[in-house]
């Protein structure tokens, strides 16, 4: 018996090595956007991009591991679009916390969800919420993330009397994005592994192309995570504005909680 077999009774799940070797590597070529993502979404809050940057890997890798050797379920784990952009844009942008707190927020929030988890109340929440309004919700978060998409790419801009307007559609950012978008919507309907990534290599070899990127080398050394590392603000947050704890956690913790149920 081989080591993969013991280790996750492939015979057992009615699979191989080989099989799970290519949902491996597609499934990685389709999550590994978010490594290029979610530190441009959470530099914006003055947290240092290249601290998150290692964060988002070294997360990535710590969550799909416990999922394997510990759940044994192939599932890939990584931090994912939605608690990121509300941390960035509504947590830190709208309510004006400092990032370290923010942080303090999400560390808050990730223990009450570990003891909804663990006494069954999450899973006794959810069921008991109609599959309608469940959908609505995440359909929700995604619009929410494509508008975000739409105005940091320059394909809508603000406006005094619509709110949004079209971008100035004949200048490079907008058209990559656009032609990116179609590009991974075409792949996706043709059924192409590692659709997303295909999509972002080929927008970001355009940009660079165009001028707009600066190829700095291939490999380097990771960045330091001393930047953002054990940076969360507790105390600081129980006294954001003077000390209005309650205001706080029903405010910032109460909604990092529900978003991450609805995701789980």
């Amino acid at each position: 018996m081989s080591l993969f077999e013991r280790l996750f009774q492939l015979q057992q799940h009615g699979t191989t090595v080989r099989t799970e070797l290519l949902a491996g590597v597609t499934t990685f070529l389709t999550m590994s956007y978010i490594v290029f993502v979610n530190p441009e979404i959470l530099g914006t809050t003055g947290m240092d991009a290249g601290a998150v940057f290692v964060a988002t890997c070294l997360a990535a890798a710590l969550g799909s591991v416990v999922m394997a050797l510990a759940a044994n379920f192939p599932v890939g784990m990584a931090p994912g679009m939605g608690l990121n952009a509300f941390f960035a844009f509504t947590v830190v942008g709208a309510a004006g916390l400092p990032w370290q707190q923010a942080l303090a927020a999400v560390f808050i929030s990730g223990l009450v969800f570990l003891v909804l988890s663990l006494t069954g109340v999450r899973a006794w929440l959810v069921s008991g919420i109609p599959a309608s309004l469940r959908s609505a919700i995440v359909a929700g978060i995604g619009l929410f993330l494509a508008i975000i998409a739409l105005q940091k790419s320059g394909v809508i801009i603000g406006n005094e009397d619509t709110l949004v307007a079209l971008g100035p559609l004949n200048t490079a950012p907008p058209l990559l994005a656009l032609g990116g978008f179609l590009l991974i919507a075409i792949l996706e309907a043709r059924r192409v592994r590692g659709a997303i990534l295909i999509g972002i290599l080929a927008v970001t070899a355009s940009g660079w192309a165009l001028g707009d990127l600066q190829y700095h080398g291939l490999v380097s050394l990771p960045p330091s995570l001393a930047p953002t590392f054990l940076q969360l603000d507790l105390p600081g947050l129980l006294h954001h504005n003077g000390g209005a704890p309650i205001a706080v956690l029903l405010q910032v913790v109460l909604v990092f909680v529900l978003v991450e149920v609805f995701d789980a």
